[in-house]
């Protein structure tokens, strides 16, 4: 029987063991921390995502702590709130798409997705130091695992879910340097009691603004409310996660813009929450190398999903230019464009996207 080893037991590396799972394949996932937990806040759960975890029978444990959006793509001007658009996701992504659309908390989502996945096949306080690939100093066909524990392991197939720092692409591929986007990201959690009404509602709302853009909505059965803003980096370039920030810096980056936001973030209270840099990786190969069916299988894997997840980070790339355009003529011509948009329409190819379904798509 095929060994599989996943490195990473985050959102990723869980989902991955979890299909493979359901596929009769049976695999061992390696996590680093002690215990299972995601590192973030929020996360939207979109129509196409719903779907897949609907087949693993785990979205109605997310839905007991996910919030079901009744308002989508609302879009607001930075200095006053006022409205540019909005979506009303409630009814219209079940009719296109056949699931709705959540918010959760990542670590709402990290936990219902573990209960796919036999706790058996986890094996966590296992950080992986070294990866010797099938018939490259492992001695034979299969990959040669290190722990920094001092054990070793071996699998017939490897999948790297360790993150943007991944051991296993470097281990797979050439060095690839991420590219440095020029923003830096800000995230709070706010006690829904201490966030304005605006906020409470089940809603996904973008506040857009000259150098910067806000992202607020609910989580955690809407205890919480989720807030992210993005912000020209700077001179500030770590590449991490768990990187801090004081409300105060947040504040400065927003000065000027609508007090019901900075009140909101005053409210977040805890000085030093996440801020991290944010760089892109190359969509290029991840994976394939070997011998055997988990190489084929990890090349045809690549054909399919690589100009697919491409063209998503192309798209978000592009998108951070026209939501931090400066106010004037171009800003009020995107303005103007929203009422002429239906984005639920136009991210069809996202949301109506099936890989089961439709695995020669891409």
């Amino acid at each position: 029987m095929t060994e599989i080893a996943i490195i990473g037991g985050g959102i990723g590396g869980l989902a991955a063991a979890a299909f493979l799972r359901r596929a009769g394949l049976r695999a061992t996932v390696y996590e680093q921390a002690g215990r299972l937990g995601e590192v973030g806040a929020g996360v939207v759960v979109a129509p196409n995502a719903a779907r897949l975890l609907r087949s693993l029978g785990v979205l109605s444990a997310l839905a007991e702590r996910a919030v079901p959006l009744e308002v989508g793509w609302e879009f607001r001007r930075w200095r006053d709130g006022r409205g540019l658009s909005a979506a009303d996701v409630a009814t219209r992504c079940a009719r296109l798409y056949g699931e709705r659309t959540y918010t959760a908390h990542r670590a709402d989502l990290l936990d219902a997705i573990s209960r796919a996945v036999p706790a058996e096949d986890v094996r966590l306080g296992k950080r992986c130091v070294g990866l010797d690939p099938a018939g490259r100093g492992s001695g034979g066909e299969r990959h040669l695992l290190r722990f920094d524990d001092g054990e070793t392991a071996t699998a017939d197939v490897v999948i790297g879910a360790d993150g943007i720092h991944s051991m296993v692409r470097a281990a797979l591929t050439e060095p690839a340097p991420a590219t440095y986007s020029g923003l830096c990201a800000f995230r709070a959690l706010v006690p829904v009691d201490q966030a304005p009404p605006f906020a409470r509602r089940p809603a996904q709302t973008l506040w857009l603004g000259p150098g910067h853009h806000l992202v607020h909505y609910p989580v955690s059965a809407g205890r919480l409310v989720n807030l992210v803003a993005f912000a020209p980096a700077g001179g500030y370039t770590t590449e991490s996660w768990t990187a801090t920030a004081t409300v105060e810096e947040l504040l400065a980056e927003l000065d000027g813009w609508d007090g019901r936001l900075t009140d909101q973030i005053r409210a977040a209270g805890t000085p030093g929450r996440p801020r991290f840099c944010r760089f892109r990786r190359p969509g290029g190969p991840a994976g394939g190398r070997g011998r055997g069916g988990g190489a084929a299988g990890g090349r045809r894997y690549q054909e399919l999903r690589i100009p697919r997840t491409t063209r998503l980070q192309e798209v978000s790339h592009a998108r951070a230019h026209v939501n931090h355009l400066p106010d004037g003529a171009e800003q009020r011509a995107r303005d103007a464009a929203f009422s002429g948009v239906d984005p639920l329409a136009a991210s069809a190819w996202i949301y109506a996207f099936d890989p089961e379904a439709e695995p020669a798509a891409g």
